[in-house]
């Protein structure tokens, strides 16, 4: 029987200067299409999983752009919701050398933003399916979207589909006490987290990095609070330490109660680094879905990842496993001839 995944969640306008161009000195954007759970969706799809996204889009030929961008790259859109005005945008100002990245919002009102419970009938769309996959920047788009990804989960697991759920923080979005306090309600009982929560709400957020050396019990408490308290199954995540914007190093680890496992470190060149946790979120599902074991999934999602940093736009789009294995057991730089 063939694997199903149902992603759930808002598909953007992309707008970036070409090159590395700024915003306030550009007189074009190169136009692409993509968001967290959209991007998941693409992967999988790619690598031959039967996949779905739910979504609100305008009657619009934006909102037809962005369904037929989905349509081709295999994404099933069968619960597509029509509905609302305006399909939200980000722009993307890649960044270059010591110059970080910048990302503008407009996406106040856009069609997923006033979404509600009653445009979907979760029954149906979760019939049959084995994975649902959500990140919490779904939950943050508006309170209308808060409930509709609560009701979502909890229909879900009713129906005994498996959870997987990505901790993304946007500050643009939300204030990091509004993330955490929303993280933990999705994150009850997941069988999948991408991150990781503190035991208690911290003064400040840090973006996931790493030095020469990991603090193992640092994650290995929080860790356990995740799955004690919060009843989480297996715990993922990415470090990263960044050289310049368009060189980073990465590694992944995993817990699932036993030890914390560590991936081997990549460091790489940038072409676009938006989308590379989504890569690695699919990677993983993608891998535990087919047998592997929690390690061995975070190992080629982390391979995923790095593969695409070398990939315009959003989404890791035309994967195939054989490239992902490759990189994973150390001979993926090779001409495959």
């Amino acid at each position: 029987m063939a694997l199903k995944v149902v992603t759930m969640g808002e598909i953007m306008l992309r707008l970036s200067p070409p090159f590395y161009n700024r915003i306030l000195e550009t007189n074009s954007f190169d136009v692409s299409y993509g968001g967290a759970e959209a991007n998941v969706a693409v992967l999988l799809s790619s690598l031959g999983i039967e996949t779905e996204f739910v979504t609100k889009l305008p009657n619009n030929y934006l909102g037809e752009a962005a369904l037929r961008y989905l349509k081709q790259n295999s994404v099933k859109t069968s619960f597509v919701k029509e509905g609302g005005k305006r399909l939200g945008i980000y722009y993307l100002e890649k960044g270059h050398g010591f110059r970080n990245s910048k990302v503008v919002y407009d996406r106040e009102d856009s069609a997923m933003a006033i979404a509600k419970e009653c445009d979907f009938d979760f029954e149906n769309i979760f019939k049959g399916v084995d994975l649902f996959h959500i990140s919490t920047i779904t939950a943050m788009i508006s309170d209308s979207t808060l409930g509709l990804t609560l009701e979502a989960i909890r229909v879900a697991k009713a129906m005994g589909v498996k959870i997987s759920i990505d901790l993304n923080y946007r500050g643009l979005l939300s204030n990091y006490d509004k993330f955490y306090n929303i993280a933990k309600l999705m994150l009850k009982d997941a069988d999948i987290c991408f991150g990781w929560l503190e035991k208690t709400l911290p003064k400040d957020f840090k973006v996931a990095t790493f030095d020469e050396e990991i603090d193992y019990e640092y994650f290995k408490t929080h860790f356990d609070y995740m799955r004690r308290i919060l009843g989480v199954k297996n715990i993922v995540t990415t470090l990263r330490r960044s050289v310049f914007a368009e060189e980073n190093s990465l590694i992944g680890l995993c817990y699932d109660g036993s030890e914390i496992r560590v991936s081997k470190e990549y460091n790489f060149k940038i072409i676009d680094r938006v989308g590379g946790g989504d890569a690695f979120a699919g990677g993983v599902i993608f891998s535990l879905l087919n047998g592997y074991s929690l390690e061995a999934s975070m190992k080629y999602g982390v391979a995923a990842s790095v593969i695409k940093h070398s990939i315009e736009g959003d989404a890791y789009s035309g994967a195939d496993f054989s490239d992902i294995q490759r990189l994973a057991t150390g001979s993926g730089s090779a001409i495959s001839r």
